[in-house]
């Protein structure tokens, strides 16, 4: 059985790509055509007790269907584990599939990335796939991070980029102080340079205020309940010292501030919660494309998910032979399509040579060369918008969307604007029924709104 995809677009200089979204339309219009097509319903869950639930239908068993039913359910486990994280998965309706999921999903499989990096180092225990009846599934329990929106009092708020640490004072709402101070982190391997480098930078904001009310952090890599998990800000760090000094910094660094509120999640999440705040606007997705791609979800009542929104990791391109991510091992994942990743890989097919130039280097001289009018930096930006115009619709498969926030290196200057126009083609042309409005956030909200957000973080 072959589905037959057919997208109005092609990016220009990558015509072979398969967007994820179109796949899947077209594989649920086959489910809707057979008669004993399956319920399946899944369980994605933590050692927490968090609970994660989602249904959906698949086709029937026989040949010429297993195959597409496998990468269509792997797919979108793959979405899922990025999204929303878990270490367990429970699937009914389906023994056969949650058999090779499990395998998949293990030391020896195709995905044992994942297996090991979410489950082991995330969530405490290697990923399980397990067959179960629908009596057995747990109840959903997803919770909300009651956190952000909180203005009133003297507070500090801080953010750690791989370049760059940035902290503010903030006063009821209004920033008194700021000020942006270079580092370098990666490689880093003494704990006490990344300790005393945040305890610094608090200090010098803590003394334009009064007193200290409550600390809120933005900080790259993925944080569950204040504790770093997964940070490549600490990836100098011995595996020894980190689990001794940094696993529990924010816990130290609290500790030193007298124990006031303290709370540290996720930049991805701190830019979606100042997005939201500059536009008065909930349901908001934002999407960097810096380094890689990072992203954050604020929902239709203003909340902060916990959630991962890892979406660098999340498939959004289904052909077989689609880019290989060298890190996941994966193909098709967002990091090679939204980010200064996503640039050098398309350089070459654009005409452009750069050799083993570092990628930030091959971003400028691309930004470069659209500026004098170069219409090969032109095909890449008209490449990444199409894309991105695919994906965004397939992120609204699984986020609820009205407003998305578009930030990060590779969208400034006038190849940001291309890549919007082109992906708000898309989106009118091929999803008109998506009513989603792309935002660049304004200067005001880029120089403050990140550390005004993460000031607002704890609850007085």
């Amino acid at each position: 059985m072959i589905l037959s995809i057919s997208p109005h677009f092609r990016p220009i200089l990558d015509p072979g790509f398969v967007p994820a979204i179109l796949w899947n339309r077209a594989y649920r219009a086959k489910v809707k055509a057979d008669p004993q097509a399956r319920t399946i319903e899944l369980a994605l869950c933590r050692q927490d007790g968090t609970v994660f639930r989602h249904t959906d239908r698949i086709l029937s068993p026989g040949a010429g269907r297993d195959a597409l039913t496998i990468k269509y359910v792997e797919r979108m486990f793959k979405f899922l584990l990025w999204q929303k994280g878990g270490d367990r998965l429970l699937l009914a309706g389906a023994p056969d599939v949650a058999a090779t999921l499990a395998g998949i999903y293990s030391e020896t499989g195709a995905r044992s990335f994942d297996w090991e990096f979410i489950g082991k180092k995330i969530f405490g225990e290697y990923i399980s796939v397990k067959a179960v009846e629908v009596s057995e599934l747990p109840t959903a329990n997803e919770g909300t991070m009651t956190l952000g929106r909180n203005l009133d009092g003297c507070r500090i708020g801080f953010d750690l980029g791989g370049s760059d640490r940035k902290c503010a004072a903030v006063i009821d709402g209004k920033v008194v102080f700021s000020e942006e101070i270079v580092w370098d982190p990666y490689f880093q391997a003494d704990p006490n340079y990344h300790i005393e480098g945040i305890n610094a930078s608090l200090k010098r904001a803590a003394a334009h205020l009064p007193r200290v009310d409550a600390i809120g952090g933005s900080v790259a890599g993925v944080y569950v309940n204040n504790e770093v998990r997964a940070a490549s800000l600490f990836r100098g760090v011995s595996p020894e010292d980190f689990e001794t000094h940094i696993r529990r910094i924010f816990f130290t660094l609290k500790e030193r501030w007298n124990n006031v509120p303290f709370e540290v999640v996720n930049d991805g999440e701190v830019t979606a919660l100042a997005g939201s705040m500059g536009l008065c606007a909930n349901q908001v997705l934002g999407v960097a494309m810096g380094t890689s791609e990072a992203a954050g979800y604020v929902d239709s009542k203003g909340h902060i998910m916990p959630w991962l929104n890892e979406l660098a990791f999340a498939p959004v391109d289904y052909r077989d032979d689609a880019p290989i991510d060298e890190w996941s091992k994966d193909i098709g994942c967002g990091a090679l399509y939204f980010s200064q990743q996503a640039v050098a890989r398309l350089a070459p097919a654009a005409g452009f040579e750069f050799g083993k130039m570092p990628f930030p280097e091959q971003l400028a001289k691309v930004q470069k060369a659209h500026k004098a009018g170069d219409p090969r930096a032109g095909a890449i930006y008209e490449t990444i918008g199409c894309y991105f115009g695919y994906a965004i619709a397939h992120y609204a498969d699984y986020y609820d969307i009205r407003n998305l926030l578009i930030l990060g290196r590779v969208t400034s200057g006038d190849g940001g604007h291309m890549i919007i126009n082109e992906a708000e083609t898309v989106l009118a042309q091929e999803f008109p029924d998506l009513q989603i409005k792309l935002v660049v956030p304004d200067e005001q909200t880029k120089r403050h709104g990140q550390a005004v957000a993460a000031a607002s973080l704890p609850p007085l």
